[in-house]
């Protein structure tokens, strides 16, 4: 069996080609697992709980998302006047790239994990980047586009539409698609990073024998997901004026364009790692058989586990119906 080997001075060669078991593998589950798995996912879970505990959607949804918007836009982005097809374009990729840091989307930095460290050189990492990019990408417009057309035809009927009212009984519709959609994300991102720690199946495996690349576009779906339970102040704005365009085209380039700007921070960080530190982090990687899949796991099981804290355990608590711990300041 061929194998690349360390070639480092001074070290050990290890095999570095997956385990050849005959079982199939994807791009998030390569088959060398850490064998400290348990440390990988209680670390890992610890942190998004933490993260759960501390996060304050006002200082990210205002400080942080309505000034940056701002800032793109040239004015208070709250205030803006959508009465264009350009301008509510323009809208939607300023604060999709403004919601990078909220709670419905911090978890796409975790499609970093599968991507960094891949390059072995300089020569052509930028190249090389720009293949699981465009994969991510077309998952997330694919999921985005539909939604935005579904807005567009569907109109005021969306619970988006139903926000209810302070002290209400009850969840607002647009709270309960909120809870469900992104429930169901966490879950399969935690279900990912655990297949990639081996303690679960790999449900890409299969799937992956015929289109290697289909872990990305699936990752890229779960992005274009998050449109579909988002509350963001911002994005409700662009959501009320596609649905009350009536116009297909408009909701598929609007929604399209916030779901690609949710991806343009991660880009520019990831391109930024990769120039700079990409070779000594495939070098790290490959050294060790196990060390991409907890770099993997971890980034999966991180998020998960915020999304189901967050968007369902915390959002519960904030409702007095259970007790969650929360900082002062969340």
């Amino acid at each position: 069996m061929h194998s690349l080997m360390d070639r480092t001075p001074g070290t050990r060669h290890i095999p570095l080609s997956p385990p050849d078991d005959g079982r199939p593998r994807s791009l998030f589950v390569d088959g060398h697992f850490p064998r400290r798995r348990g440390l990988v996912l209680c670390v890992a879970a610890l942190f998004g709980f933490a993260l759960t505990v501390v996060w304050s959607h006002e200082f990210v949804d205002q400080t942080i998302g309505a000034n940056v918007a701002g800032a793109l836009l040239g004015q208070d982005a709250a205030t803006a006047s959508l009465g264009s097809f350009l301008v509510g374009i323009a809208f939607a990729l300023a604060t999709g790239v403004a919601g990078t840091f909220t709670a419905c989307n911090v978890a796409v930095f975790s499609a970093m994990a599968p991507m960094a460290g891949q390059a072995r050189s300089r020569r052509g990492r930028l190249i090389r980047l720009l293949g699981p990019l465009g994969y991510l990408a077309a998952g997330s417009v694919a999921v985005s586009a539909a939604y935005g057309v579904v807005v567009a035809l569907m109109g005021t009927r969306m619970p988006q539409f139903q926000l209810g009212s302070p002290g209400a009984d009850g969840f607002p519709p647009v709270l309960v698609q909120a809870m469900v959609t992104f429930g169901v994300i966490g879950i399969v991102l935690l279900w990912l990073g655990l297949a990639s720690l081996g303690l679960v199946p790999d449900p890409l495996a299969r799937l992956s024998e015929r289109f290697p690349n289909a872990p990305l576009v699936v990752m890229g779906a779960l992005i274009g997901g998050f449109l579909i339970g988002r509350p963001y102040p911002l994005f409700r704005r662009l959501f009320h004026d596609a649905a009350e365009s009536g116009n297909v085209l408009y909701g598929a380039a609007a929604f399209s364009l916030q779901a690609l700007g949710n991806l343009v921070v991660m880009g520019v960080l990831l391109a930024g790692i990769t120039l700079l530190a990409g070779e000594r982090l495939h070098r790290w990687m490959s050294a060790r058989p196990g060390r991409a899949s907890a770099v993997i796991a971890a980034a999966f099981i991180a998020a998960g586990v915020f999304m189901i804290l967050y968007w369902d355990v915390r959002m519960l608590a904030r409702r007095d119906l259970i007790w969650f711990p929360m900082a002062p300041w969340a």
